[in-house]
């Protein structure tokens, strides 16, 4: 009680939100409905006296009284049909109605005839019940209302009766039985209010979870739909996207499973398209004196600005190859202009760095639009001299107007003149371009990704009716953002308003509320309910206070107090039953015969028949006991207050029949009924047509009892009460008979709207937290796809550093290593076994091949030993591999060398098994090709660069090295440098010099060949073909 009275602490933005949605969704209907059911009432008491064959004009007082309050109710109704109006007025319109209600009840108590303890006694416990259940009011304002109800009709009775014992029963054993009764109805009232408002409370936080839980799982698809899109181009990415999807249904089974034996290839020929291929000449040197952080910087600056140049010319970037930006124009749609776009975008990105090279046939499609000059041959690619075809320097027209602005060279002039370091003087330059960072749209801070990430005040934050305004947003974007935020909060609330289950609803019947989906409703009639314990405990309060109210107005009969033992014991056995797990420590202490009996309270929770016989008989047990005082009255009709001489001995009569109980407890069984009324209200969780069929046969029985065959009872009291007066006939509401079973279709038609509402909530709730782990399932599905597809895209080391919150847009991924190994395998075969014709569709089939070899190659990745190899990127039909990227920085410094190396033997190990990869593939598609390795060890840079197709990448001399390594080599070898052969041999491989050889770019070099025999020591000249392991 102190606490329900403390000062309440100030409401936080959860607490708004559920008040918003409380009086809008939950109360406000059934304030609609209290007012209409009172409106009936009103009208219903006009015709029962009518009927009844009363003259309505004979009482004005009663008939005042009633056509006041169809005035004054009918314009609450319509204060309150007005939604918006009732949002701002809650607390004083709930108050007009209660104020309403009260005066109503003491009209009728000073109205229609004598005034009697008993009177109005199931209209007071009817306001008292509906303002918990049916007013929006909150806890402590429903309790002061019920409270000060009770405390009014007791005082005022009280006070008014206490000056006419003379002609009345005994006053107090009345009033006490009254205060049982209204303090019975103020607890069942709060009892059912906090089930209520903690069910309503779970299903609304479970709403918004369910709809931030949507959000995010919006949030991940969109991540996911942008990460596909960093990788592919959008029509291959919804190709692959369909595909993935007809996989998942043939794996539940939807759908028959492709047998297809072959990898997956998404592969379309297009004509008319113009490739660019550009490469940084002098950058190795340059990237030599870069420190990670300024190469990495330097690079996605770069690329980056490609990429907006990419755009603004309808070119796509293809991929990046180390230091060469390779794109295209005319994909994925065919363009008039291709040649002249790439043209441009060449000349764009050479206007700091170098002129265009371009083909014959790129030069036919120009049209004459550019000046050219010839290329020098000895400049040339020996591919393009072995080719023989003429190829031509395209000339920049804006370049004068460049040089005599001064726009590039200005401004690197003005950088060398600081004495600058030439990488550090790129990298100032290039930081002016400001390109955007990689994956910056998967760590931004407002996007919610991880799954534990709890619902309060930040979540709710996204859907506040409140919005903080940030001056740095645009009107546009706030606008938007207004809009939206508000549009989800409300038809989260639209989703849960009470009055949907009268609607047309895909998810429930509109008739019983039933699911539609019959698995979900015998899934939601299995559930288990821990609750129930509670309810038994309830009405077992019912229940006792009908006793108490029953022995405070009769003379306490041997063999009803003998009934009521019975019974309390069958109510003790009860609620033993359901709350045996607390007697766990105890019953554990004792013989091992009854360790049983904790588990029957789990049994009661879980069995849902067992809890609808345990819940039917206990409201049984309560209605029974209602009328069990009836049948300790006399069967017979013989009233000895009816006839015609009974005035003259009025005052000498006692208030009790001959040998039985006294009169005055004919009302009180009624207003016992009453309660058995209100206790299958407390079973919350019982099926709608269950209570519905325990109210029809509670009320037909009540009905049947006090208007047919125990009505003479309610004549006999009326006849005592009136003994004496001319007019005997009071009014509908002072004959207890009339009285009763109008309180009965009051209470039956108000419980009967409460079960209504509470049915759907209860199903509400079970589909929410259906929905939400369905959601939660999907979030969670789609956060793994997206981290396993950002994991495809880099290294498993890598991808945790762009996922969540915490990374920081400003902040690129570079690290530097001092020992990495860096293979290049190519199957150069495979240059002159494509071709182009009808037989093999235009070169498709070629390229299914390729996509089989390459498949299988990353088959191997997935092998425990080959957990350290990491792939690094294809380029046509060589695959480019590393070890020892999985190492945290500086760590091999704490290493021997021997130890840090360690994994070059790794790397031996794969590139022999891609050999036997290869061979199973020739075995099988009559081929003879040959793999050419070439491998390097030594520091690399490591970083991911590129803002629309964000890629890791290695950089640094030892790159640089192996890939010269696989183009000098042999087929069927691997071939290393002297360095990487003096560790490999310290791991116990055996190596043998090829000799100098002369290096583009590296000058005259010693190589080594690798004896893939590592059981034995072969001739120098030993090689694959002749070893164990066959290329």
């Amino acid at each position: 009680m102190a606490r329900l009275f403390s000062p309440r602490p100030p409401p936080s933005e959860e607490d708004l939100f559920y008040e918003t949605y409380y009086s809008l969704s939950q109360q406000y209907p059934l304030l609609l409905l209290l007012l209409l059911i009172v409106l009936c009432t009103l009208v219903a008491l006009l015709l029962v006296a009518w009927a009844s064959g009363r003259e309505l004009t004979s009482d004005l007082s009663f008939l005042t009284t009633v056509l006041c309050a169809l005035g004054g109710f009918s314009l609450l109704l319509g204060l309150a049909s007005r939604e918006q109006r009732l949002q701002r007025w809650t607390r004083p319109l709930s108050g007009l109605v209660w104020a309403a209600l009260l005066a109503l009840g003491h009209g009728f108590l000073f109205t229609g005839g004598i005034v009697s303890a008993w009177d109005q006694v199931s209209f007071f416990l009817f306001i008292i019940f509906t303002v918990y259940a049916m007013l929006p009011l909150g806890m402590r304002d429903a309790a002061a209302a019920g409270l000060t109800s009770s405390l009014l009709h007791l005082l005022v009775v009280g006070l008014y009766l206490g000056r006419q014992q003379d002609s009345q029963p005994s006053l107090l054993p009345q009033l006490a039985a009254n205060a049982v009764f209204f303090l019975c109805g103020n607890v069942v009232g709060a009892y059912h209010k906090a089930l209520m408002e903690r069910a309503l409370r779970a299903t609304f936080r479970e709403a918004l979870s369910s709809l931030y839980s949507r959000q995010r799982l919006d949030t991940e698809k969109k991540h996911q739909e942008h990460l596909l899109l960093s990788i592919l181009p959008a029509y291959l990415a919804r190709e692959m996207k369909a595909e993935i999807m007809a996989r998942l249904q043939a794996v539940q089974g939807s759908r028959p499973e492709s047998t297809n034996n072959f990898h997956s290839l998404y592969v379309k020929r297009h004509q008319g398209v113009s490739v660019l291929y550009a490469d940084i000449v002098g950058f190795t040197r340059l990237a030599s004196e870069c420190s990670p952080k300024e190469l990495v910087l330097m690079l996605n600056e770069l690329f980056g600005k490609f990429d907006q140049i990419a755009k603004e010319h309808e070119c796509m970037r293809i991929k990046i190859l180390g230091d060469c930006y390779y794109c295209v124009s005319g994909l994925p749609h065919s363009l008039p202009d291709h040649a002249i776009n790439c043209v441009r975008m060449g000349l764009d990105m050479c206007r700091a760095i170098r002129r265009v090279h371009i083909t014959g046939a790129t030069l036919a499609l120009l049209a004459g639009a550019y000046a050219v000059e010839d290329a020098a041959v000895e400049s040339r690619d020996p591919y393009l001299r072995e080719l023989g075809e003429p190829t031509y320097l395209v000339i920049d027209p804006r370049a004068e107007e460049e040089d005599e602005k001064g726009t590039a060279g200005g401004l690197l002039s003005s950088l060398e003149g600081h004495k600058m370091r030439p990488s550090l003087l790129m990298t100032r330059y290039l930081e002016s371009w400001g390109a955007a960072k990689p994956f910056a749209h998967l760590s931004h801070v407002d996007s919610p990704v991880s799954t534990s990430t709890p619902l309060p005040e930040k979540g709710l934050a996204s859907f506040s009716p409140q919005w903080s305004l940030d001056r740095s947003r645009t009107l546009r974007g706030l606008d938007d953002e207004l809009d939206t935020g508000d549009a989800k909060f409300f038809q989260v609330i639209e989703q849960l308003n009470s009055q949907k289950q009268w609607k047309q609803s895909k998810d429930f019947n509109l008739l019983t509320l039933y699911f539609r989906d019959k698995e979900m409703e015998k899934q939601y009639r299995l559930s288990a309910l821990p609750a129930f314990k509670y309810y038994v405990a309830c009405t077992f309060l019912v229940f006792l206070s009908n006793f108490i109210i029953q022995m405070l107005v009769t003379n306490r009969p041997p063999a009803l107090a003998i009934t009521y033992s019975i019974t309390f014991l069958l109510f003790l056995l009860l609620l033993f039953i359901c709350f045996s797990e607390y007697l766990t420590r105890c019953v554990q202490k004792g013989p091992k015969m009854l360790h049983w009996l904790p588990a029957l309270s789990n049994l009661v929770a879980t069995w849902p028949g067992l809890r609808v016989a345990l819940g039917t008989a206990t409201i049984l047990l309560v209605f029974t006991m209602a009328i069990t005082s009836l049948f300790f009255l006399p069967a017979s009709s013989d009233c000895p207050f009816q006839g015609l001489n009974v005035s003259s001995m009025a005052f000498n009569l006692s208030w009790e029949l001959p040998g039985s109980l006294p009169l005055i407890s004919v009302p009180y069984s009624m207003h016992c009924c009453v309660l058995g009324f209100l206790s299958c209200s407390l079973f919350l969780h019982m099926s709608f047509e269950l209570k519905l069929l325990l109210l029809l046969l509670w009320l037909a029985a009540s009905c049947s009892l006090f208007l047919h065959s125990h009505a003479w009872l309610s004549d006999c009291l009326i006849a005592r009460l009136y003994l004496g007066h001319m007019d005997s006939r009071p009014g509908v509401l002072k004959e207890p008979k009339l009285m009763g079973a109008i309180s009965f279709f009051i209470f039956f038609f108000t419980l009967l709207v409460l079960a209504r509402q509470n049915e759907y909530y209860c199903r509400l709730d079970f589909l929410w937290k259906k929905k939400l782990r369905k959601e939660q399932e999907e979030t969670e599905t789609m956060e793994n796809l997206t981290r396993l597809l950002l994991e495809n895209v880099l290294p498993a080391h890598v991808a945790p550093q762009f996922i969540g919150q915490n990374r920081r847009n400003e902040d690129l991924y570079h690290q530097s290593y001092e020992c990495v190994c860096v293979l290049f395998a190519s199957v150069p075969d495979f240059k002159e076994f494509y071709s182009e014709s009808n037989i093999n569709h235009e070169g498709l089939e070629c390229l299914r091949l390729l996509n089989e070899i390459i498949a299988d190659f990353d088959e191997l990745l997935s092998k425990p030993k080959f957990s350290g190899v990491e792939k690094i990127k294809t380029i046509g039909s060589t695959y480019m591999a590393a070890t020892g990227l999985n190492a945290t920085s500086g760590q091999e410094a704490q290493q021997d060398a021997e130890r840090s190396c360690s994994h070059l033997g790794t790397m031996v190990e794969f590139a022999v098994a891609l050999g036997s990869k290869l061979d199973v593939i020739n075995k099988h598609s009559f081929n003879n090709f040959r793999l050419r390795v070439g491998l390097n060890h030594g520091p690399v840079v490591a970083g991911v660069i590129g803002a629309q197709k964000p890629q890791y990448d290695i950089w640094g001399n030892t790159v640089n090295v192996a890939s010269r390594m696989e183009t000098t080599g042999v087929l069927g070898k691997i071939q290393v440098t002297e360095e990487t052969a003096q560790a490999l041999q310290s791991l116990g491989y055996t190596c043998y010099s090829r000799g100098v050889i002369k290096v583009k770019g590296k000058g005259q070099l010693c190589t080594y060949f690798l004896n893939t025999d590592l059981t034995r020591s072969g001739p120098p000249s030993a090689t694959w073909a002749e070893t164990s392991h066959p290329f």
